[in-house]
Formats: C-alpha cells, sequence, structure tokens
C-alpha cells in the first residue's frame, strides 16, 4: 500500500526490512512491500550497512536498523539551523537586560532597529526569544524572571451598592468613554505605602494613549486629592487642563469622596467632570490597574512613601510611559501624549 508522500521510515519498516533481506528478497520487492519508491530501500540500505565478520573470518556486509536510525539522526541534527542570534554576544547582553529590567519579550523585540543603540546584526521576533529564553541560550535568563506569567485574569462578582456615589455615577458617563477613541479621559487611583505611614501616590491613567501621571501626597485624604489636582491644573494652566482632562474616573475610596472638590477649578468654574465606579469592579478602571501593577514592580508593598523622593517618583512614571505597547502599535505612550499635547495646545 504506497504511504503518504514524504513519510519517513519507522523503526517497524526498518526491521521489515532487515527480515526480507535475509529471507533473500530482493530491494525492488522489498519497496513494494512497504509502499515506498525502490531508490528509498536502496539508500536505506546504503545508510544502513555494516562490515561483519563470520566464523570463517569472512568479512560480508549486511544490513543494521540500528546503524540506519543513527544516521539518520545525525543527518536531522546536522540539518537543524543555527541561532538567528548567532554571535551576537552584544545583542545577547542586550535582551538579557532590557527583560531583566522588566521589559516583555515582545516588548524588547519591539525596540529592535527603532535607534543606533538597538540596532544590532538582525532582529527577532517574540517567539524566538520565548525559545531561546526556555533553552537557556539567553542565560542567566529564565522563565522565571518574566513579570508576565500569563495569569488568569480574576473574576469579579457585582455587588449592590449600600450607598450613592459620592459625585455622579459611570452609568452617566458618555458611552464614547468607554469606546476609547477620543483622548482626555482619565481614570485615578491612590496607591498605599508602609502600613502605618500616611504618604501615598496619586495615579492618573489615560484611557486611550496609557500615559501617566504619578503625585506624591503627604497624606491619603480628600484635601490631599483636591491640592494635588489643583497643583497639576496650575502648572498646566485653565484651558490646557480643560482640553486634557475631559473627565476623571474613580473609585469609592474615601480619598475622592469630594466630588464638587475634584472638579471644581482653582480658577473658577468647573475643569473635569467626575466619574464612580461601581463597588468592588476594579475592571472598571482597568487601565489604572494595569499602571498600579507596573508601579508595584519598582515600589512594592511596603514601601515608605516618605523616604521617596520626586525623582524617584518622576523615574518610576517616566518607566511605563516610555514601554512600547502592542495595543498602541509598539508605541510609547510618552510619545502619543506629547503629539496629543501638541495638538491641544
Amino acid at each position: 500500500m504506497p504511504r503518504k508522500k514524504g513519510g519517513h521510515l519507522t523503526w517497524n519498516d526498518r526491521l521489515t526490512i532487515e527480515k526480507m533481506l535475509r529471507q533473500g528478497y530482493s530491494k525492488p520487492q522489498i519497496a513494494r512491500y512497504l509502499g515506498v519508491h525502490h531508490s528509498t530501500v536502496y539508500d536505506e540500505c546504503k545508510r544502513g550497512a555494516v562490515e561483519l565478520v563470520d566464523s570463517e573470518l569472512r568479512t560480508y556486509t549486511t544490513y543494521s536498523p540500528e546503524v540506519a536510525v543513527a544516521y539518520h539522526k545525525r543527518a536531522v541534527k546536522n540539518m537543524e539551523k543555527g541561532l538567528k542570534i548567532g554571535k551576537d554576544h552584544d545583542l545577547a547582553r542586550w535582551l538579557v537586560e532590557k527583560i531583566s529590567s522588566g521589559y516583555s519579550p515582545a516588548a524588547a523585540c519591539a525596540l529592535l532597529g527603532k535607534t543606533p543603540e538597538t540596532t544590532f546584526s538582525c532582529t527577532l521576533c517574540r517567539q524566538t526569544v520565548y525559545k531561546y529564553i526556555e533553552n537557556g541560550d539567553l542565560w542567566p535568563l529564565t522563565n522565571k524572571a518574566l513579570r508576565y506569567k500569563g495569569e488568569r485574569k480574576r473574576s469579579y462578582g457585582k455587588v449592590r451598592a449600600a450607598r450613592a456615589p459620592s459625585g455622579k455615577s459611570i452609568e452617566r458617563r458618555p458611552p464614547i468613554v468607554a469606546q476609547r477613541k477620543c483622548p482626555g479621559d482619565w481614570e485615578m487611583d491612590s496607591v498605599e505605602g508602609k502600613k502605618g505611614t500616611p504618604e501615598a501616590l496619586l495615579v492618573l491613567t489615560e484611557r486611550k494613549m496609557r500615559d501617566q501621571i504619578m503625585i506624591r501626597m503627604e497624606r491619603k485624604t480628600m484635601a490631599s486629592v483636591v491640592a494635588a489636582l489643583d497643583e497639576l491644573e496650575v502648572s498646566m494652566g485653565p484651558e490646557l487642563f480643560r482640553k486634557v482632562f475631559h473627565s476623571i474616573t474613580v473609585d469609592n475610596g474615601s480619598e475622592f469622596a469630594d466630588s464638587e472638590g475634584m472638579e471644581r477649578s482653582v480658577f473658577g468654574g468647573q475643569r473635569t467632570d467626575v466619574y464612580y465606579c461601581h463597588p468592588r469592579c476594579p475592571g472598571e478602571r482597568g487601565s489604572n490597574e494595569k499602571q498600579n501593577q507596573m508601579i508595584r514592580w519598582h515600589f512594592p508593598k511596603g514601601t515608605d512613601f516618605g523616604k521617596v523622593t520626586n525623582d524617584d517618583v518622576r523615574r518610576v512614571q517616566d518607566w511605563p510611559n516610555n514601554y512600547p505597547r502592542k495595543i498602541l502599535g509598539w508605541r510609547c505612550a510618552a510619545e502619543l501624549f506629547q503629539e496629543f499635547l501638541a495638538s491641544a495646545g
């Protein structure tokens, strides 16, 4: 019976060849029995040929399945392609350094060839880099060093609110905000420090561009949140602030209870609209939650923000803003935000 075209001989096929040769069958007869071309059997016999000595010390040639299999394995190994990265040690060191600092293999690959500092002998795709890590070709980098573990998303059950929100519910937020089509809509949350310390971080995340603004607060209170927004508005100016901050979505934390103070402009009138999520629905501020996760890479739980300087906060703020993201076409949030500011100004 003819076999599938391109199929290799199996171990049982080789045992059959050995048996039929001993029984005196010709190679074309064996080929017809196995359903292969006669040249396949001829070539197989050459690859598995071995010289033996009989009892009268006369040498003769016979076929050995073991020798044929060993020849086949050596041929397959020689056909394997070498590493694309080759002997480019600079590229290997750069990948190890970048991924160890928190970049995913996909993000690191997206940077290759973008600048003279990231241009090497070749570019790579993320699958190749993951394979290198799995095979130990980027030692000492291992899968354990990857910050993204592919964890399953946590599910949250809906909870009925015990009281009305301090301001406008997210149900009153314009539907276009949920579509992320227009820039200027933000999510806001606070990041606590070491237990027993008053300092905290106020984190704002733009929904479309994923740009992040971090402000260090002396206390995690309503007054501190309003003061931080006041300071941000003064630094940007009232007109630009209104163009950049169309809306801000927050949770129901006590530090966000002063909706009027957050919406009221330092210069008079209203500066933005504040909307409140449903209780226990962090997914309604999903971008902000993801940014907080990235912040915790640099400021893990238990960090005393009283000992953290503004320069430290700025450094951690710039890290995710300059991180290439697949959802942004492998562009950086900072780059898109500067383009937005230029158009808004």
